[in-house]
C-alpha cells in the first residue's frame, strides 16, 4: 500500500494507495470538520486548491446529521461528492477538548454533547462502527489524548489504555468490514502514539502499536500545551522505532515551519484547522512570510496576497478589496482567504515533493525553516 520511493536524510518521498485514490507523500490533509471547509469551501473548491485528502470528524458527523443518515446516503464521499480519499479522526481528540464533559473509563468515554447536552459514549467499538457507516478511505484508532504536561503516572496508565483500545478497534473493524452492506469493505487502520513528553513511554507505546501491523502510524498529543521544541524532540525519539513501510502522520500540526520541520524528521502526513482558521481572521501565508490583511497598509494595496501565487483569489483580487471584505464581514472575504492558504498549504507540499524528488530538500529546509515563520517584510 506504501511505497517510500526516496528518502533524503530522516525526510521521506512515498506513494500511499488507497481504495480511493493514490496519496503522493508528504501531504497535509485539509480538515472539513463536519464535511466542508469553514469558511466556505466545497468538494469542487477543494480540488481547485490541490487536496489529495479531506479529513471530517467522527465525533461532530456522529451528533450532526448521524452516522446512520450518511450511512444511508452511501457514505461521506458520496454525501460531500468528494471523490478523493478521506481520513476521518477517530473522536479520541474530544476526550481531550471536552475535558470538562467526559468522563473516561476502561470501556470508553461518557461525554455530554457540547450541542444539547445530551448524554452520549464512545468505545473503540462505537468508533469503528460510526467510522464505518461513514465510510472513510482511513479510519483512526480510538486514543485518549492527554494535556502536556501530563503527570508521568497519568500518561502512563493513559498510553497502556490506549494500546488496549487499539486492539478492540482492530477486532471491531475487522468485523465491519466483512459486513454485507458496509459502505466501504476494504476501511483502513492508522494507530496512535501516545505518551505525552515523556520518551520511554511514547518509545514502549510505539514497539507495543507497531505490532499489530496496521495500515498506518500517527504521532498523537503533540501541539497541545508544549513548546514547539518538545513536539520536535518528541518526533525524533520515536521516529526510529516507527515501521519504514508505513506512513507516519502526525496530528493536528500545524504552521508551514512546523510541517517543513518535521518533515526534515520523517513525517508523511499532516493535517490542521490552523491554515483556515487563521484566514477567517485575516492572517494568510505567503512564500516570503505572514501577512495580516487587517493592517492598515493594505487598504490600498493593489497587490494579490501573494505575487508567485496561482491560488483563484490571487489571480483575480487584491489586497485592498479582500482586506475590504472581512473588515465589512462579507463571506467571500473569508472564502477568499481561506482558499489562498489552503492552496499555499498545498503547494508547499507539492514543492517538498519536488525538492524530495530532486535531491535538494536539505537546501529547500534551510532556506525556508525561518522565512515562512517571519512576517513578510512587504
Amino acid at each position: 500500500m506504501f511505497t517510500l520511493i526516496k528518502q533524503e536524510g530522516a525526510a521521506r518521498r512515498g506513494r500511499f494507495v488507497t481504495p480511493h485514490g493514490v496519496i503522493e507523500t508528504p501531504v497535509f490533509m485539509n480538515v472539513a470538520t463536519c464535511g466542508a471547509i469553514k469558511g466556505g469551501l466545497g468538494s469542487e473548491e477543494l480540488h481547485e486548491v490541490g487536496c489529495q485528502v479531506m479529513l471530517s470528524n467522527t465525533y461532530h458527523l456522529h451528533l450532526r446529521p448521524g452516522d446512520k443518515l450518511i450511512h444511508e446516503l452511501g457514505g461521506i464521499r458520496q454525501f460531500t461528492a468528494w471523490d478523493g480519499p478521506v481520513l476521518t479522526d477517530s473522536g479520541g481528540f474530544q476526550v481531550f477538548s471536552l475535558a470538562q464533559l467526559r468522563k473516561i473509563k476502561e470501556e470508553g468515554v461518557y461525554f455530554a454533547s457540547h450541542i444539547d447536552g445530551r448524554r452520549i459514549f464512545m468505545g473503540p467499538e462505537e468508533s469503528m462502527q460510526i467510522q464505518s457507516n461513514l465510510g472513510s478511505t482511513i479510519a483512526m484508532a480510538f486514543d485518549e489524548c492527554v494535556e502536556n504536561p501530563a503527570k508521568y503516572q497519568y500518561a502512563k496508565q493513559s498510553a497502556e489504555r490506549t494500546v488496549r483500545w487499539l486492539y478492540r478497534c482492530k477486532e471491531e473493524l475487522a468485523r465491519l468490514n466483512s459486513l454485507p452492506d458496509t459502505v466501504n469493505p476494504q476501511q483502513m487502520l492508522f494507530g496512535i502514539n501516545q505518551g505525552s513528553t515523556y520518551e520511554d513511554l511514547r518509545i514502549a507505546n510505539m514497539q507495543a502499536i507497531a505490532e499489530l501491523d496496521l495500515d498506518g502510524y500517527a504521532i498523537g498529543g503533540l501541539a497541545v500545551g508544549e513548546e514547539a521544541e518538545e513536539m520536535y524532540r518528541i518526533i525524533e525519539t520515536v521516529e526510529p522505532y516507527m515501521p519504514k513501510d508505513k506512513p507516519r502522520y502526525l496530528m493536528g500540526v500545524g504552521t508551514p515551519q512546523n510541517i517543513v520541520e518535521a518533515v526534515h524528521r520523517g513525517v508523511d502526513f499532516f493535517d490542521c484547522v490552523m491554515p483556515s482558521r487563521n484566514a477567517r481572521h485575516g492572517n494568510v501565508f505567503s512564500w516570503k512570510g505572514k501577512v495580516n490583511l487587517q493592517n492598515e497598509k493594505y487598504a490600498n494595496d493593489p497587490r494579490p496576497i501573494d505575487p508567485d501565487c496561482q491560488c483563484p483569489a490571487c489571480r483575480h483580487h487584491s489586497r485592498a478589496f479582500i482586506r475590504h471584505l472581512l473588515k465589512a464581514k462579507e463571506a467571500l472575504g473569508m472564502q477568499l482567504a481561506v482558499t489562498h492558504n489552503l492552496y499555499f498549504y498545498n503547494e508547499l507540499m507539492a514543492k517538498i515533493r519536488e525538492a524530495l524528488d530532486g535531491g535538494y530538500y536539505e537546501s529547500f529546509y534551510q532556506k525556508y525553516r525561518n522565512l515562512l515563520a517571519a512576517r513578510n517584510p512587504d
